[in-house]
């Protein structure tokens, strides 16, 4: 009886420490995009201000948002990769103490090109954390519903951050001011910085290399050419949407158009070299026949569309609220409020239902849910009360980008090998940071166009536009019912552990 109990208690013991373990890295890794997310939302909402204060042209005014996706993803796919041989947990430090320098530096700067600059810092030190997070959660947690939980924390730190930012933005403008934004920020990522490293544990593997073996294993695994060559063209478009999204007009001009031609360019190179490292047997950054797999190309182009629809419909209901309702910031901010509660609870309970509902379903319930936002702000009045279609608009935006973010994650780890969990944390981010940018330059285009082609009092042409891009939000969530429908039916539960 005592040996059963001496055994009892120490698989007790051994089970708790698992626990506490794995709630610190969630709790590290989760807290450093929302963060990150808080700041984007306080920056959608300051962004007036900051521009006042810093000087910043009406043709810069969507750069400090922009650029920060541009060089987070345009490296994503390089720095998962490399996170691979490093090891998640060196990774994952170096870019959040990266990313505490350039929180502050974004903060004391005093012109607005110093700010675009630093925003640009402050994503090239995201793209080293992101993909080190798959990396982290994949290799310490195993699979089941630590690890489901594990990836719905991940994915609530995005629209929960953001949502929050939009909140304090408002706040922060009508009291102590932007910069403190940017002040506190900083010292939430130093403090994820100090006890990440303690609460994260060492890589076995990476923390005994010597620095040669690092150095063979980052020339000898990681395909710099196909990566190269993709993280070129896809940062060449990036930025010709970010000018798109200026404006159609300004995507005439030389620069916009050379970059554009060497980006549409180098798709058939970047094709041709991964078939044929493939066809010979050598590494290969995406391999070709992946592409063959339905659930895996479906999930690619579902993921695009959503995050692009979700940043879409985020950035013209603030403009909504502002623009044409002339609410404050504070007040916009409050109306954000439901996006919050609704987008963590998604989150926490995607992670309890993925092992018992079919993944396919899960995707449809939500993605179903989310197409009644564009649709009540497209029939919606300005005059009407917030009550009427915007509180619930708000509210279902977030729903189906946070299912769809623990689903895809735990989808896209089981496609690529162990160890390339990195990269593929990497593939995961570098999609949906190319759909924000895509969606938010076409939604962009399409109202700007049909503002400027009608006449009348400023507010209701400025609707009209809003209207149009709603429509289209809608349309291309019900695009995404029928992707969903065809590309990922009857693929079961997803993140059920296999013994």
């Amino acid at each position: 009886m005592s040996r059963t109990t001496t055994s009892l208690e120490v698989s007790t013991d051994a089970l708790g420490a698992i626990e506490w373990r794995t709630i610190a890295i969630v709790s590290n890794v989760a807290c450093i995009t929302l963060v990150n997310s808080m700041l984007a939302g306080i920056l959608v909402v300051c962004l007036p201000t900051m521009a006042r204060d810093l000087e910043l042209s009406s043709a810069l005014l969507l750069w400090p948002a922009s650029v920060n996706s541009l060089a987070c993803g345009c490296t994503l796919l390089i720095c998962g990769s490399i996170t691979d041989v490093v090891g998640g947990r060196k990774m994952f430090l170096v870019g959040a103490f990266f990313l505490t320098l350039t929180t502050i530096a974004c903060g004391v700067c005093k012109t607005g090109i110093e700010l675009i600059l630093f925003r640009a810092v402050q994503g090239l030190a995201l793209s080293l954390c992101l993909p080190s997070s798959v990396l982290i959660i994949t290799r310490n947690i195993p699979v089941g519903s630590w690890r489901n939980t594990a990836f719905a924390c991940l994915g609530a730190g995005q629209p929960v951050g953001y949502s929050i930012g939009l909140v304090l933005g408002g706040i922060f403008v009508q009291s102590i001011g932007w910069r403190f934004g940017y002040y506190i920020g900083a010292i939430l990522t130093f403090v994820i910085f100090l006890i990440s490293i303690f609460g994260i544990p060492a890589d076995p593997v990476s923390e005994t290399q010597s620095l040669s073996t690092i150095l063979k294993r980052l020339k000898s695994e990681i395909d710099w050419i196909g990566c190269l060559l993709l993280s070129t063209s896809l940062g060449m478009f990036s930025y010709v949407l970010s000018v798109l999204a200026g404006g159609s007009s300004r995507f005439l001009e030389p620069a916009p158009i050379t970059l554009f031609s060497i980006a549409v360019a180098l798709i058939p190179a970047f094709v041709f070299y991964v078939r044929r490292q493939e066809r010979l047997g050598h590494k290969v950054i995406i391999p070709p026949s992946l592409w063959t797999n339905r659930v895996f190309t479906s999930l690619c182009i579902t993921v695009f569309i959503v995050w692009g629809v979700f940043n879409a419909i985020e950035y013209f209901l603030t403009l909504f609220y502002q623009s044409v309702q002339s609410l404050s910031a504070i007040q916009t901010s409050i109306r954000f409020l439901p996006m919050v509660i609704t987008g963590a609870a998604t989150n926490f309970l995607t992670g309890w239902l993925v092992k018992r509902v079919r993944a396919d379903i899960l995707v449809l319930v939500s993605a179903s849910i989310t197409a009644v936002s564009p649709l009540l702000m497209a029939i919606v009045k300005p005059e009407w009360s917030y009550w009427t279609c915007a509180f619930i608009a708000t509210a279902c935006t977030p729903i189906c980008a946070d299912v769809l973010f623990t689903v895809a994650n735990l989808l896209i780890t089981s496609v690529f090998p162990p160890q390339t969990h990195g990269l593929a944390g990497g593939v995961f981010n570098t999609i949906s940071n190319i759909g924000n940018s895509v969606g938010l330059a076409i939604t962009a285009v399409v109202a700007s166009s049909v503002t400027l082609n009608e006449k009348g009092p400023h507010v209701e042409t400025l609707m009209d536009g809003y209207r149009v891009t709603f429509w289209l939000c809608f349309a291309a969530n019900v695009l995404v019912l029928g992707v969903v429908a065809f590309g990922l039916r009857k693929i079961g539960q997803v993140g059920i552990k296999i013994d």
